[in-house]
């Protein structure tokens, strides 16, 4: 808390952006401010508090054998009935919730406590990521199942498959042809995944099993869980030439063919540096970013003016990419902004 007020006096910075760089709650810090200041008197109790002696009378109200197993707003109107007042309905459930006896008294399905993913890629072929979309057929109700494996750092589709059906055996077969493909070895790949019937069918599990391919899925209900593959399928929904119905599954297959092929070879990533996939995924990434800084420098000494004087700096790939990146790199990242601020 120190830190925050010495570093805003000193730098001029506002309080607020410096408590979201540090992730703490401005209110946390002015709480602490308060606490630590004598100066600033304490808060005192509102006047039209109940004393103790109200509110345990209040309380023995509501646990006497006529009240016990009414709420509090029958309780409060029985004894407006009766002429008489004690508080408010909202105050009788602040005196419960107090006690620990404002809960619901039926059984509540519980969800299970799904563990947040965190995965880190920083090479290709360390992190995958894979989904099932649908696309609309040539009537009501018929749609097309289009799977899709990317790799989350090179952004590379590394293998795709389109049926008229979604099924755990069809999921078995892309994922074993795409790892045999790429030559992936054991324990080398993570594949991400959301909690659809193929992606947590038994044979899928056994599959990476053996191929000793660790396995994650997203939280339920939770799409920023696997956002490079909805946002894969919405590059590829958003395109121009996309249809809004395919006539047959031969004609999405042809879509889908042509499109990959240009998503990983023609496709310039704002992810990535503006590179291509495939450039990323199979190591040209850096003699590209090498040949466009040579031709921004030959530009720049040219003339200088055009660039403000400032001389090109090489553009480089980013080191990691997550997903859920963890708190202390967020942090740093904010912190990062703040100074530059």
């Amino acid at each position: 808390m120190n830190t925050i007020t010495q570093t805003s006096q000193e730098k001029k910075i506002a309080v607020d952006p410096l408590c979201h760089a540090l992730a703490i709650p401005r209110a946390t810090y002015y709480r602490h401010l308060q606490q630590d200041d004598p100066a600033i008197p304490p808060v005192n109790s509102p006047q039209n508090a109940l004393s103790d002696e109200e509110r345990q009378h209040v309380l023995d109200l509501l646990h006497s054998e006529c009240f016990a197993d009414k709420t509090p707003y029958e309780v409060f109107y029985t004894l407006m009935d009766e002429g008489k007042y004690y508080c408010s309905p909202r105050t009788m459930y602040r005196l419960l919730d107090a006690q620990g006896e404002s809960k619901d008294r039926r059984l509540q399905r519980n969800h299970r406590n799904a563990v947040k993913p965190e995965l880190i890629a920083t090479r290709p072929n360390q992190v995958w990521s894979w989904d099932i979309t649908k696309l609309l057929g040539p009537q009501k109700w018929i749609y097309y199942h289009l799977y899709v494996l990317l790799d989350i750092f090179s952004r590379y589709v590394v293998g795709w498959l389109i049926a008229d059906r979604e099924s755990k055996a069809l999921a078995c077969r892309l994922i074993q042809h795409s790892a045999v493909k790429q030559g992936i070895q054991p324990d080398q790949l993570t594949l991400h995944a959301d909690n659809g019937p193929s992606m947590k069918s038994q044979p899928v599990t056994q599959l990476l099993d053996n191929l000793g391919i660790i396995k994650t899925h997203s939280r339920p209900y939770t799409s920023d869980d696997n956002p490079f593959s909805e946002s894969q399928f919405k590059t590829m929904k958003y395109r121009p030439d996309f249809p809004v119905r395919f006539l047959s599954l031969m004609d999405a297959e042809s879509f889908c063919r042509s499109f990959f092929a240009w998503y990983n070879q023609e496709h310039y990533h704002s992810g990535i540096a503006w590179l291509m996939p495939e450039s990323v995924h199979y190591g040209h990434a850096e003699a590209i970013l090498e040949k466009r800084h040579a031709v921004l420098m030959q530009a720049y000494l040219s003339n200088p003016g055009r660039f403000n004087n400032k001389q090109p700096q090489l553009q480089e790939l980013p080191p990691a990419v997550y997903i859920n990146p963890p708190q202390t790199v967020k942090i740093s990242g904010q912190q990062e902004a703040v100074m530059a601020g």
